[in-house]
């Protein structure tokens, strides 16, 4: 099976390799959680590939850019959430901060 064209972009394996790493640190965080916190990490970790895999089908470098903008904004979101996992003391910070620092 060939590769879509944006699984060929390093930006995009790059993001979809935080997605992993989020789903995985997060499953041991508290069930009362699942909906709250772990969820709203999860989405936005999610939206930084969804939105070059978007962006990338799109055609036109000028919305490739725009999306680019987009995850750039999710990337931040994650971190945010993860700072926040950090600090409730749900996922430990060694964990968390090796993602961090690579994103």
């Amino acid at each position: 099976m060939e590769l879509s064209r944006f699984e060929k972009l390093n930006i995009w394996r790059e993001s979809y390799r935080l997605t992993k790493c989020v789903y995985r640190i997060t499953i041991d965080c508290p069930t009362e959680e699942r909906f709250g916190l772990v969820s709203q990490v999860r989405r936005s970790a999610s939206s930084v590939g969804a939105n070059i895999a978007e962006g990338s089908g799109r055609g036109y470098s000028q919305d490739f850019r725009r999306y680019l903008a987009i995850s750039k904004g999710s990337v931040y979101e994650t971190i945010q959430h993860l700072m926040l996992l950090r600090d409730l003391a749900f996922v430990d910070e060694h964990r968390v901060m090796p993602i961090i620092r690579c994103v």
